[in-house]
């Protein structure tokens, strides 16, 4: 059975030495995140994640939930794990003091939950719904709404969900029926069907807490007609506490490729009572809330099936045995060679290894946005926080789950046909990391978002903020001795980054359909750059490290090694995104649908 380690090393490389978290929290105000704690944090979270969870990944997948009479089983073991991760606090680590939390910034609760989620992402699902649906309330519900419930989602009490697809729609949530009908003492009763809902019914809490998408009956046409409701499985009694039950229930578990421990649900809601939370007619603005939140966890997703495939792919590599190394017998005294002298061996670790830490770095980047947005007593400093994660999101949760499938792929390869069996683990990393392309938008969904509204409705301020940091660090190290050559390589890429916006802006004035025909190799071509960009700093500071001298030369010239093959054989892919983008819309759109 494979096993998990959280990469720590790796981690706190990134976390301590090149984007310096302690510094941030000291600049925050956050004193309790002192540089002791974030250590026995992510020690303590590492335990839990191998030596609890990761376990039981496989037997979740083999047996799956359970549904009688619309109730969900969890497999054995869940309920017990989820219980401690509750006693434990990770539940309520990041979650506001006032409501049980522990008031931890969201960059050390993300790095937490890589862990959590590379041991074992069915499990990764219950918890990280209910803290977008606690962050929804947090920011747009009453005060009545937030003392009722998040006092019970922080610590993990009750979970929650986003019910947001239809039968008949997915992205287009205009055309949801969901019905809401207001009531004498301000309630509504929310009549409709969902499906494809995370973990909408199951055994793990005493109660869940729904957030869901609906329509008032004189509401106007489109997604501006939509409106949002808290609708829990069982209504809150006087003292806030599980009263009784609601009327919705699920209908069925959906049969599923991947992360079959994760219930997902089809929940019909029949004149439940639900609570309008924002204003009427605004719902899906403070839906983005937790759906902005579920993108980035579903990056992260990528990161983490990616990490989990290349933990037993580098291990069975050293151990397999097949043939003989090209340049003669690497070991002479075993009947043939680990696999991993074998330069296309080799080609495929590097390319997991390449996207796993550069992914980590953009991952962990971003969670400092966060922070910033959250904490800072600078508004322009929170604005510009604000901004970099709008341009960023996009590019995590799209780039993250395409590159991340890639390595889990690749990782199942290294181990041949051992690998498309059961008993090795990576043909269920591989089945469950395929859906993190598809939900919380899909990624051409994702790509459109990020060139449409995000590059082209700002007139390019987006990205022109993110391009300008790139710009002055490519400057600072064009005359570095061993990294200059990179800097200057990533220098070009990133001029031409924006010359590329202006030429669709131009394209799309003559033909609108040219931003969706560019959209997807424009983000892609973007992830690469991006990579490229923490890559960079991720190998000057190895390069200072070891001029400095340091006893750990092994794991600095790894990440100087590493960030060659990244810039020599992965990022020439960004030139060949550019080069698709720029055929234009006509090589998509000039056959009729009847050609097909």
């Amino acid at each position: 059975m494979p096993e998990y380690k959280a990469p720590l090393r790796d981690m706190h490389f990134v976390m301590d030495e090149v984007f310096n978290f302690a510094a941030g929290y000291e600049a925050y105000g956050l004193t309790d995140a002192s540089p002791d704690l974030v250590s026995a944090v992510l020690e303590e979270a590492s335990k839990f994640a191998g030596n609890v969870l990761a376990p039981l990944n496989r037997t979740g997948d083999e047996e799956g939930c359970h549904i009688e009479n619309g109730e969900v089983t969890t497999p054995a073991g869940f309920k017990g794990a989820y219980q401690q991760y509750v006693d434990n606090g990770w539940s309520s680590m990041t979650g506001p003091t006032e409501y049980g939390g522990q008031g931890l910034p969201a960059s050390l609760g993300l790095v937490v939950n890589e862990m959590v989620a590379s041991a074992n992402y069915s499990f990764s699902m219950y918890p990280g719904l209910s803290h977008g649906c606690a962050a929804a309330i947090r920011a747009h519900g009453t005060q009545e709404q937030k003392d009722l419930y998040l006092a019970k989602l922080t610590p993990g009490y009750w979970t929650g969900t986003m019910c947001l697809t239809e039968p008949h729609c997915g992205t287009d949530l205009g055309l949801i029926k969901t019905r809401a009908l207001p009531q004498e003492d301000g309630s509504y009763k929310i009549t409709g069907t969902k499906i494809f809902i995370s973990c909408g019914e199951h055994d793990l809490a005493e109660n869940i807490v729904h957030l869901v998408l609906a329509k008032l009956p004189d509401a106007p046409a489109g997604t501006k007609s939509i409106s949002l409701f808290i609708v829990p499985k069982f209504l809150p009694d006087a003292s806030g506490e599980k009263g009784e039950r609601n009327s919705l229930v699920c209908g069925s578990l959906e049969h599923k490729m991947g992360i079959k421990a994760s219930a997902t649900c089809v929940m019909n809601f029949d004149d439940a009572t639900g609570f309008l939370i924002g204003e009427v007619n605004k719902g899906l603005n403070c839906m983005f809330t937790m759906m902005n939140h579920a993108r980035l966890g579903t990056g992260m997703q990528g990161l983490c099936h990616g990490e989990a495939s290349y933990q037993s792919a580098v291990a069975y590599a050293k151990d397999r045995l097949q043939m003989r190394a090209l340049s003669g017998p690497a070991f002479p005294d075993k009947p043939a060679d680990p696999i991993i002298v074998h330069p296309d061996v080799r080609r495929m670790l590097l390319t997991m290894k390449s996207f796993n830490e550069g992914n980590r770095a953009l991952a962990y980047y971003t969670s400092q946005l966060l922070d910033k947005a959250h904490y800072s007593k600078d508004a322009e400093e929170r604005a510009d926080a604000e901004d970099q994660l709008a341009f960023l999101t996009p590019i995590c949760k799209a780039f993250m789950t395409e590159t991340g499938l890639e390595v889990t792929i690749l990782g199942q390869q290294v181990f041949g046909g051992h690998g498309y069996i059961r008993e090795w683990g990576q043909e269920q990393q591989v089945r469950d990391c395929r859906i993190a392309g598809i939900y919380e938008g899909t990624n051409g969904i994702q790509a459109l978002d990020l060139l449409g509204r995000k590059v082209l409705m700002s007139q390019g301020k987006l990205l022109r903020a993110f391009t300008k940091q790139v710009h002055k660090f490519c400057q600072a190290n064009e005359g570095h001795e061993t990294l200059g050559e990179y800097a200057n390589k990533l220098s070009q890429l990133n001029a031409q980054w924006g010359e590329q916006v202006q030429k669709i802006a131009m394209r799309s004035m003559q033909n609108r359909e040219e931003v969706g025909a560019a959209s997807m190799d424009f983000l892609m071509y973007s992830g690469y750059v991006t990579l490229a960009f923490f890559w960079l700093k991720m190998a000057v500071g190895a390069q200072e490290k070891l001029s400095a001298g340091t006893s750990e030369e092994d794991f600095y010239k790894a990440k100087l090694a590493t960030q060659e093959f990244y810039f020599k054989r992965l990022l020439p892919r960004a030139q060949a995104h550019l080069a698709a983008l720029e055929a234009g819309a006509d090589t998509l759109m000039q056959m009729t649908a009847e050609q097909f």
